[in-house]
């Protein structure tokens, strides 16, 4: 499922137009979005939650040459399910 195909099951699930729910989907993301930046934790009981991981500098490897490259410290986005979400995948 994309996002256009999201949209357009929230519409019809919330019986609203389609410009209402992919207003309404954009707004969730940006809030999102917004509290990731600002290192806090979005939590959906049951659903799961998003936060931000902290990837420490490291060395890696070129692919390519196999030259030794310095990859840099980097905050990255985490979601964890939630039990509930879980138990529906798991049926």
């Amino acid at each position: 499922m994309n996002k256009g195909e999201f949209v357009e099951a929230l519409a019809d699930r919330l019986d609203v137009s389609r410009a209402q729910a992919e207003r309404a989907l954009g707004g969730v993301l940006e809030i999102i979005a917004e509290q990731l930046a600002e290192g806090d934790k979005v939590a959906f009981t049951g659903f799961g939650s998003f936060e931000v991981s902290k990837r420490a500098a490291r060395t890696g490897r070129n692919p390519r040459t196999g030259d030794a490259i310095k990859i840099a410290a980097s905050s990255v986005p985490k979601f964890t399910a939630g039990a509930t979400l879980k138990a529906a995948v798991n049926k």
